[in-house]
């Protein structure tokens, strides 16, 4: 019987942390992606607000409307700084979590190879002792 990786349970550990890491990785990339959306919308509120003032009620709520829109496309662009922030932590945290898990798999690997290696080498001694058996046992059946 194989002897099991003595490490599968850092493992398993170690993959299950790049698995979170790459999910906070994806949901931190939506969410930048979904602020760029809102701020292109935002862009796109503010070119469409009408230029046309026919009296001083429509110049200050073309004025207000403005105002409004720059604001909030202000406020757009710092939450897509802060999503960028966390979108680069995620990334970095998934690099690291990679790291981890693939020096252990790289271990892991090593370990089989060396278990399938004793296993392939026990087994053609055992192939070498039933073939030499056969051979001395049929040269004793000459010999006599």
């Amino acid at each position: 019987m194989a002897r099991a990786f003595p490490l599968a349970g850092l493992l398993r550990l170690r993959q299950i942390q790049k698995d979170q890491a790459a999910s906070d990785l994806a949901v931190a990339n939506a969410r930048l992606n979904d602020s760029g959306v809102r701020q292109r919308r935002a862009r796109t509120a503010l070119g469409a607000v009408s230029n046309e003032a026919t009296d001083t009620t429509v110049l200050y709520a073309i004025a207000a409307a403005r105002a409004s829109s720059r604001s909030m496309l202000a406020e757009l662009e710092a939450l897509d700084c802060e999503h960028r922030e966390a979108r680069d932590e995620a990334s970095a945290e998934f690099a690291s979590a990679r790291a981890r898990s693939i020096g252990l798999e790289k271990l892991e690997g090593r370990h089989i190879d060396t278990v399938v290696g004793g296993e392939l080498s026990a087994e053609q001694a055992q192939l070498d002792e039933i073939a030499s058996t056969g051979w001395h046992r049929a040269a004793e059946g000459g010999a006599q």
